[in-house]
């Protein structure tokens, strides 16, 4: 490969780093997922990735390959595109979608089970939702009452002076605050998943349904890396010493590479 064909590829793995899986909202490329970019030298792109269990749902996979396949289409040089999904029980089917140019519904015909984009959308405000309450948490962490965060404004939002890390968080939030409705500057920055005014007196409630999906998205990311680490046979190095719910994977997943007790 040479130095061209590297540069490449490099740019396509920063495209697919835009691409979540639309259950747990982090990237494929953190979560293991892309197994190999290959391009050539007429531009040609080819995409590997793999997912947890053989069985995945098959609108989920078609959703990232789809995803996959935009991005990298962004790059001006690309040509062709090809991504195939392997060690998948739909493999064959979304492979050969991702280079007709079918849409889930013509892919799967009968078997499709409701529509794309309203699996997609759900899935995001789920992100949505998320994204929200770490920024809540946050912002209350600095000392940031009920009071001033319901009278926040997005342009507000976007002009605090923060760390690092805040600024951070206050980008991946305003990456998804269009989701559920207007996001101009003097547009509410806190509201709840159908664009609804937050209130006080309804504040602690909204944030246990926000705190009920991140623990219900975590525990199926943890569930995610585990069944991925055991069916590949691959450590994972984000394990701590004490025994997880990953280690517990590992023992009951075939192939695991932790013994049974």
């Amino acid at each position: 490969m040479n130095m061209m064909q590297t540069g490449r590829v490099s740019e396509v793995l920063a495209r697919l780093a835009y691409v979540t899986d639309p259950e747990l909202d982090e990237p494929v490329t953190e979560l293991g997922f892309v197994t190999g970019v290959d391009v050539d030298e007429a531009g040609s792109v080819r995409v590997g990735f793999r997912l947890p269990t053989y069985w995945c749902a098959a609108n989920f996979a078609f959703l990232m390959a789809d995803d996959m396949r935009r991005e990298i289409s962004a790059l001006p040089w690309v040509g062709a595109i090809q991504v195939e999904l392997g060690e998948h029980m739909y493999a064959e089917t979304i492979n050969r979608a991702m280079k007709t140019g079918m849409s889930f519904q013509d892919a799967f015909a009968e078997e499709a089970d409701g529509n794309l984009d309203e699996v997609r959308q759900i899935f995001a405000i789920k992100a949505f939702q998320r994204r929200q309450l770490a920024l809540l948490d946050y912002l209350a962490g600095l000392g940031y009452g009920v009071p001033a965060l319901l009278e926040m404004t997005i342009g507000d939002l976007d002009a605090l002076d923060v760390s690092p890390d805040g600024r951070k968080l206050i980008g991946r939030y305003l990456e998804r605050r269009d989701i559920p409705g207007a996001a101009g500057p003097s547009a509410p920055a806190f509201v709840d998943g159908m664009a609804n005014g937050l209130h006080a007196d309804t504040y602690n409630a909204h944030r246990r349904t926000l705190r009920r999906v991140t623990v219900n998205v975590e525990f199926n990311g943890a569930l995610c890396r585990g069944l991925l680490a055991a069916r590949f046979g691959e450590p994972d190095p984000s394990l701590p010493d004490e025994p997880t719910l990953l280690d517990f994977v590992r023992r009951v997943v075939p192939g695991g590479t932790t013994a049974p007790h």
